[in-house]
């Protein structure tokens, strides 16, 4: 190990890797290439903590998994593989969530440093703020196909890690997404929706019978519509009944549920007459009648196209195959996984039969794998490059070198200078940062009449401003309590709209996370109606929001997040992961069609600042 062997660290160094305690969070990609260089570096205390398990998919780059290591711990494998590099390491694993309340402020003092190798938000944000809670070194990472990013932050000296605003997931209102799709994503957000519906838990969000509230359907058309439909026939959806109860009337015959959603359902969006003005109409499908295979059954199964009675056929045998699990489960709720095989049979057929009919590209199982994942390859070497540099900044932070430490940047093509690393300065703390600032405060903008306090606990605390166990209390002098982080203490309160507690423009709500050691006011500005049909925009503060009254620069109130911390599979997820595009619940806006691309894991890699003056990358 370098720490012993004389002559590679100097004996400061030495010393300081020896004695140090460090916390390793994610044991994919980026944290199996981490583990070993710590090991190997000389690191003799290390804690890794993971939730996810090894995919047959991890195996091609996570190089700490082999075969027979598929459905374990992946920390606790990696725990293991790494101590044949050196027996007398001492490793800690676990597979658990670092978001759990197990992990708080006194787990995370005990560490010299905690080194990210997580690839989604919710995660990330939660460790910023216990690091800066507990006043340890943060040094965070993350990697997208050949770009990469390390980042030491520390409590008072620099940026914490939602110092500046993060780029917001891309949302589609639902009416696209149910009546009018036009691009491969809608019909690909659709098909899982549709997964959720039949086997899933049942979300009114994710509704995939045609919405009769499109706000392009002028006067009662809808209505109409809906009342034509509901005296001809129940197999369209009219029943009030859920998509999965009537599906599972029908023993999920592929029949019935192909015409439901492929003819009946297609009919009953025609009839709605006014949408079709400008657009190309849908054509409907029988199941018994489906058009000729016009696409070559040669190459790989994931490369080509399938043709719509290929999908047929695989919509067939995914609704036994899923019925079959949902019943051994007891009549339980799957949850859609992009490496579950017959899972993503089932959106790759559903999204290319929609997309058919709606006369929109069909894509390769590969390509929607890539959508309703959000995913992008992930490149070994990246990892290898970004574990490495996480390491040697995080010994100049044993060191106390600070002002040493720099925030690099991996590039995909050598800048000006011959550079593919690119070392900047660490930028000074935000001091309207509602996180690390000394008083930390946000402005929330939305309509006090129409927004419940489930809402604002659900959508604004935990989503968009990543809280994990709020508790909230009205500045009102009597010290009102309007959310608990005890369980049942405030469910009364969840569907009243927040005028009904006086909440109107200017008040201030004290919001404290006990397990993330935070506290936050959050000032209400009421507003009717906001742009882009939001249910909600965070601002900085009044100031930014009178500056940036027509064009508010705040977090969507839509956004979701994935919150299982898995670390890259066969692709690998940007962050933002949620998994998936979110659909918004709101109305259509002109042209809101178009799907963002594909992000970096942070969202400075998109915009590499200017380098330092150095000729030499000083690492």
């Amino acid at each position: 190990m370098a720490a012993n062997l004389s002559g590679v660290l100097i004996e400061n160094t030495r010393e300081c890797v020896k004695q140090s305690k460090i916390l390793v969070v994610g044991a994919g990609g980026i944290g199996c290439e981490l583990l070993k260089n710590l090991v190997l570096t000389g690191f003799n205390d290390i804690t890794v903590i993971d939730l996810d398990t090894i995919d047959v998919s991890n195996l091609n780059r996570q190089f700490l998994f082999r075969k027979e290591h598929v459905g374990k711990s992946k920390a606790k494998v990696a725990m293991e593989s790494t101590l044949k590099f050196n027996p007398n390491v001492k490793i800690q694993a676990f597979h658990d969530s670092i978001m759990s309340t197990e992990y708080g402020l006194n787990f995370f003092k005990q560490f010299s440093a905690v080194m990210n190798a997580l690839d989604n938000r919710a995660a990330r944000n939660h460790v910023n703020r216990m690091c800066l809670s507990a006043d340890v070194p943060l040094i965070e990472s993350g990697t997208a196909g050949y770009l990469g990013q390390v980042q030491v932050i520390k409590k008072g000296l620099t940026e914490c890690y939602e110092c500046q605003p993060k780029p917001t997931q891309k949302t589609f209102p639902g009416c696209t997404i149910r009546n009018t799709p036009s691009e491969p994503v809608h019909c690909v957000v659709w098909a899982k929706h549709l997964f959720n519906q039949l086997f899933g838990e049942d979300d009114p969000d994710q509704d995939v019978s045609p919405d009769t509230e499109d706000p392009e359907l002028a006067g009662d058309a809808g209505k109409s519509a809906m009342e034509k439909e509901a005296s001809e026939t129940a197999v369209g959806g009219i029943e009030r009944k859920s998509t999965r109860t009537w599906a599972t009337g029908t023993a999920y015959n592929p029949h019935k549920l192909f015409n439901k959603f492929f003819k009946d359902d297609i009919k009953y969006l025609l009839s709605m007459e006014n949408l079709w003005k400008k657009r190309r109409p849908p054509t409907p499908l029988e199941y018994s009648d489906l058009p000729k295979d016009t696409k070559s059954e040669t190459g790989m199964r994931d490369q080509r196209v399938w043709s719509i009675q290929e999908c047929s056929d695989v919509f067939s045998t995914c609704l036994s195959k899923l019925r079959d699990q949902v019943h051994q489960q007891g009549d339980g709720v799957l949850v859609w996984d992009k490496d579950d095989e017959i899972a993503m049979d089932f959106v790759t057929s559903t999204a290319n039969i929609r997309a058919y009919i709606f006369g929109i590209a069909l894509k390769s199982r590969f390509d929607i794998k890539s959508t309703a994942g959000n995913i992008i390859p992930a490149i070994a070497t990246t990892n290898a490059i970004i574990a490495a540099l996480i390491v040697m900044e995080g010994i100049k932070v044993l060191h106390g070198d600070f002002d040493k430490c720099k925030q690099i940047y991996l590039n995909r093509q050598a800048n000006p200078r011959k550079k593919l690393l690119v070392p900047c300065a660490l930028d000074k703390p935000n001091p309207k940062c509602y996180v690390c600032s000394s008083k930390p405060e946000v402005t929330v903008v939305l309509n006090t009449e129409k927004f419940t306090v489930k809402q604002l606990e659900d959508k604004v605390l935990k989503v968009g401003l990543g809280m994990v166990a709020p508790d909230v209390e009205i500045d009102d002098g009597k010290g009102t309590i309007l959310i608990s982080s005890e369980e049942g203490e405030t469910e009364e309160n969840a569907e009243k709209h927040l005028s009904n507690f006086k909440i109107t423009s200017g008040t201030i709500l004290k919001c404290d996370d006990f397990l993330q050691n935070y506290n936050l006011n959050v000032i209400i500005a009421h507003k009717d109606k906001l742009e882009e049909e939001k249910e909600f925009v965070i601002v900085g503060d009044l100031s930014e929001l009178k500056a940036t009254a027509e064009t508010p620069n705040g977090v969507n109130g839509g956004q979701e997040e994935n919150k299982q911390e898995e670390e890259d599979d066969d692709l690998m997820v940007v962050e933002d992961p949620v998994e998936e595009p979110v659909v918004e619940q709101r109305k259509r806006k002109a042209d809101d069609t178009d799907i963002e691309e594909n992000k970096a894991k942070r969202m400075k890699l998109t915009s590499i600042p200017e380098e330092s003056e150095d000729d030499v990358v000083i690492l």
